[in-house]
């Protein structure tokens, strides 16, 4: 059994998620303020084993490098987007004069579709472009939750307009992918609060009538 908590993170508030086995830990997507996420590591004495990615955009990697040169864990994510972490303007942050330039160097465990088991850790990945081409989702099925990234929010869905996006290919991940779990299914998304598949059935607007 796994337990998953959130953490709202750097200036748009990306969500970073702690899941934890026992004394071990996943990182999901470290977005920013990583001082935050190792305090909250060692407020609950866990020991993290990988990082994993939904996709490379800043917002999601901000604070990648520094989580690594604290832990040397190793970094999962899917192969379309690793040359990303070296280059702002791919990741996003060269595009905001307001922000600094993310550039990560850390070597990457690719990633496909299917079961992966890393540590005391058991799950699905699924891959889920659209909002990136490399954009993944976590689904761990015997706790009934999937970590979505920027794919499906709460009533709405990924933008499409950075890189790499392509409204089609979003709407199929997801109505192919997500919609396919579960109803009450738990997912936790890259912003916002958590929903789940029923009520995203069920109200989100931009699933209404769409014809994958």
């Amino acid at each position: 059994m796994t337990t998953i908590r959130r953490l709202p993170l750097g200036p748009i508030q990306t969500n970073c998620y702690i899941v934890r086995s026992g004394s071990r830990a996943l990182i999901i997507d470290p977005s920013d303020e990583p001082t935050k996420i190792i305090q909250a590591l060692k407020q609950s004495n866990l020991k993290p084993v990988a990082i994993l990615l939904t996709h490379a955009h800043f917002d999601h990697i901000a604070a990648l490098q520094a989580i690594v040169d604290t832990y040397s864990i190793p970094v999962y994510m899917h192969k379309a987007e690793q040359k990303w972490l070296k280059d702002p303007m791919l990741n996003g942050s060269g595009k905001y004069a307001e922000l600094p330039n993310v550039v990560v160097d850390v070597e990457i465990t690719e990633v496909v579709e299917g079961s992966l088991q890393i540590d005391a850790f058991n799950f699905h990945v699924l891959e889920t472009p659209g909002h990136s081409p490399g954009s993944l989702s976590y689904y761990f099925q015997e706790d009934g939750y999937v970590v979505s990234g920027d794919v499906l929010f709460k009533g709405s869905i990924g933008r499409t307009d950075l890189a790499g996006g392509n409204l089609q290919v979003l709407m199929q991940s997801i109505t192919r992918k997500l919609v396919e779990l579960p109803e009450q299914t738990i997912v936790y998304s890259g912003h916002g609060v958590e929903t789940t598949i029923e009520d995203e059935i069920e109200s989100n607007q931009f699933l209404n009538g769409f014809n994958a």
